[in-house]
C-alpha cells in the first residue's frame, strides 16, 4: 500500500480517487460494461495508455478492481470491478447528479443519470447484483 498523507476519510478517499482518470475508469467498467484495456482505452475523454496502465494497477493495489485472465484469449486481460469497487455505485451516482443539476452535460447523460436516480435503491440493487455475478464469474473461471 502507498503511503498517506493522513487518515482523514476524504483524504483517505482522495488517495484512491484524486486524479482526473480513476473516477472514469471505475465508471467505465460499472456503467458502461467496459473490461478490456483496449476498450477503456477507446473512451471519449482519450486517456494515454501509460496513464491507464498505471490507474489499472493501482486500483487493483487498492482492491477496487480485480484483473483475470480472459478464458477465451488467454492473452487478454479482463477488468471488474472487486465488491469494494461495487459499492462505490451509489457515490458515482450521486456524484453524476450533482453534475446534471452544476455543470453542462449531454442530453443523453443527463437521461441516463436521471433513469439511475430515479430508479432508486431497486435498480442500484440490480445493477450492483449483476457486477457481483460477473465477479464471481471470472473469479470461477
Amino acid at each position: 500500500m502507498r503511503n498517506c498523507k493522513s487518515y482523514c476519510p476524504i483524504n483517505q478517499a482522495l488517495e484512491v480517487f484524486g486524479d482526473k482518470w480513476t473516477l472514469l475508469i471505475i465508471r467505465d467498467i460499472m456503467f458502461d460494461g467496459k473490461r478490456y484495456f483496449r476498450e477503456m482505452l477507446g473512451s471519449d475523454e482519450k486517456i494515454a495508455s501509460n496513464i491507464l496502465t498505471d490507474r489499472l494497477n493501482k486500483l487493483e493495489e487498492f482492491g477496487i478492481l480485480v484483473k483475470t485472465k480472459d478464458a477465451h484469449h488467454k492473452q487478454k486481460n479482463v477488468y471488474s470491478l472487486t465488491d469494494k469497487g461495487i459499492e462505490l455505485m451509489p457515490v458515482m451516482i450521486e456524484i453524476a447528479h450533482w453534475s446534471t443539476k452544476h455543470r453542462k452535460v449531454s442530453e443523453k447523460d443527463r437521461i441516463h443519470v436521471k433513469e439511475l436516480v430515479d430508479g432508486g435503491q431497486k435498480l442500484q440493487d440490480k445493477m450492483q447484483e449483476a457486477l457481483r455475478s460477473e465477479l464471481e464469474s471470472v473469479s470461477n473461471s
